[in-house]
């Protein structure tokens, strides 16, 4: 992986997390989120988005339901410290000032 995919991907991972908060109930289904991505300059495939949302659930950033075609993630409360800057985690982009 290069340098800047790497960027990319921990940039897309730290929008997903953005995007959780401002979704009612801090919950929205990868279809959902791989259009708003792609509003913030991320054409991803649906596919790379689920990868990200399950490396995000390892990290203990969102929670999972496998609902059929889509994953629905929930934003746990890491995820919104990690979101607001007040936690890192390697391979998330620290958000800016």
């Amino acid at each position: 992986m290069t340098p800047y995919a790497d960027y990319l991907r921990h940039d897309m991972r730290l929008v997903i997390l953005r995007l959780l908060v401002e979704m009612p109930g801090y919950r929205a289904n990868s279809s959902v989120l791989n259009t708003a991505l792609d509003n913030f300059g991320h054409t991803a495939s649906r596919d790379q988005v689920k990868t990200e949302l399950h490396w995000l659930a390892e990290q203990g950033a969102v929670t999972l339901d496998d609902i059929g075609p889509v994953l629905v993630a929930a934003l746990t409360e890491r995820g919104q410290d990690i979101a607001a800057g007040r936690a890192r985690v390697p391979g998330i982009k620290r958000p800016g000032a």
